[in-house]
């Protein structure tokens, strides 16, 4: 019998829930700290999670290359290439999309797309799986979105977190966009978003 997991667990209304995902997406990154539920549309193979294999099904396509840094992800990326023609690329320089795995080394956030500024659109949105977006250690965070300062509480981010979102947002306009998941709940910080500690 044919293993049939790459082809189960798509949007079973592409054309609506499609929009509906990426108009929730488009809402947490003009309000950085917002959570927004993705909700359980698709149902993937690991480690894709359900908010980033949402975001991945309303995003990605054949000109938006993907990096897994989980090295048993290839029925997942065989899922994402089935429902949205995604090419799977093994060098992180050229992802589109890098789909992070759960106390990802930040020291290697530093090998993705930063744009150009000529195009600072051509830079890399990173996808971290994280414990809980609800019950960690606040972050202080500020920036365009943000009335004066907001507050997220992410649990399970990694060593060097802060420090290298700081950097990354003296890079503006350069820089990777990090979109943080929790089961299908996402939260997201552009690039020109500046996390503190509380």
């Amino acid at each position: 019998m044919a293993d049939t997991t790459q082809l189960d667990g798509g949007f079973t209304a592409p054309v609506f829930q499609t929009q509906a995902a990426f108009r929730l997406v488009m809402d947490a990154m003009a309000q950085p700290g917002r959570i927004v539920d993705l909700g359980h549309a698709v149902q993937p193979p690991p480690p894709l999670h359900l908010a980033a294999a949402a975001f991945l099904a309303a995003l990605a396509d054949y000109d938006t290359p993907v990096w897994f840094e989980d090295s048993g992800a290839d029925t997942a990326a065989s899922w994402l290439t089935f429902h949205t023609g995604a090419t799977v690329t093994k060098d992180p320089a050229t992802a589109s999309f890098a789909v992070l795995s759960k106390n990802s080394p930040v020291s290697g956030w530093r090998n993705f797309a930063m744009g150009s500024l000529s195009y600072p659109d051509r830079s890399a949105t990173l996808l971290l799986p994280v414990e809980s977006l609800r019950d960690g250690t606040p972050l202080t965070i500020r920036g365009p979105g943000i009335e004066t300062a907001a507050t997220i509480a992410p649990r399970g981010l990694p060593d060097g977190f802060t420090e290298t979102m700081a950097i990354n947002a003296a890079r503006f306009p350069l820089g990777f966009d990090l979109l943080m998941t929790c089961g299908s709940e996402l939260l997201a910080l552009p690039r020109n978003t500046r996390p503190v500690e509380a």
